[in-house]
């Protein structure tokens, strides 16, 4: 496999970030930005990364019974399809760099931006569900993931937070499932358009990289600074951002 050090990157990203329960999608796609691969094949790898690391994560919160049906549903049902018609959407690889460097520069700047509310405890004045609203925002972030090859999440999550969703506990729940379902869907438009260059094996090693650090990571309790992860994540996917834009602009 070219490019081998990419299996060691994501093994790290997935060992750290699943040791305090998230998954950086957002950093295999910036990693993989980094390197002059097919975009079809990006958009792909990142997508089924997402999967893996977010699919443990849904389980366990089903099983606690943290997610709110009701509220999340509206979201995932706009978002769904939207992300689909994504995936499935003909764009140049130009556009697609483009749209994906403006895509990582605003995720950058949401990572790096505390966006946490109040306490569980202290979430009275929890927004009220709206479902033109939750629909609207659900399908604008899921045709945004199929398009690009993320999983949503990056961007719900702090909306949600600045909206006053819901606990985070809940926006957390929510944010997972949103990740899953918008990543098989964006994975069903993606395959209905392969493309000869994708390389099969690099994304078989890359899945399996995820699946051995998110596997090693969700069983250690080590103690990292979330907001610390977040903010180096966010310089990652900044300079990613940064440099595609100069590259492709």
């Amino acid at each position: 496999m070219g490019h081998w050090e990419i299996f060691l990157f994501f093994l790290i990203i997935a060992f750290v970030y699943s040791s305090v329960g998230f998954g950086g999608g957002s950093s295999y796609l910036a990693v993989l930005a980094m390197y002059s691969l097919p975009y079809q094949e990006i958009r792909l790898t990142a997508l089924i990364c997402n999967v893996i690391v977010v699919v443990g994560g849904v389980y366990i919160y089903i099983k606690n019974k943290q997610i709110d049906w009701k509220k999340i549903l509206p979201i995932t049902f706009a978002s769904v399809p939207m992300a689909y018609l994504g995936a499935i959407l003909k764009i140049s690889q130009e556009t697609f760099f483009l749209i994906l460097g403006i895509t990582l520069v605003i995720a950058a700047v949401l990572l790096w931006v505390k966006t946490d509310v109040k306490k569980e405890e202290n979430l009275a004045e929890a927004s009220k569900p709206s479902i033109l609203r939750n629909s609207f925002l659900g399908g604008g972030i899921g045709f945004l993931s199929g398009l690009v090859g993320i999983g949503g999440g990056i961007f719900l999550s702090p909306l949600l937070n600045l909206l006053k969703w819901d606990t985070p506990r809940k926006i957390a729940a929510t944010s997972s499932v949103f990740i899953l379902v918008n990543s098989i869907s964006g994975i069903f438009g993606q395959m209905s358009k392969l493309s000869v260059d994708i390389d099969y094996f690099r994304i078989l090693s890359l899945c399996l990289a995820v699946f051995a650090g998110g596997q090693i990571g969700s069983r250690m309790s080590l103690k990292w600074n979330l907001l610390v992860i977040k903010r180096m994540t966010a310089v990652l996917v900044l300079v990613a951002g940064i440099n595609i834009l100069i590259k492709y602009w």
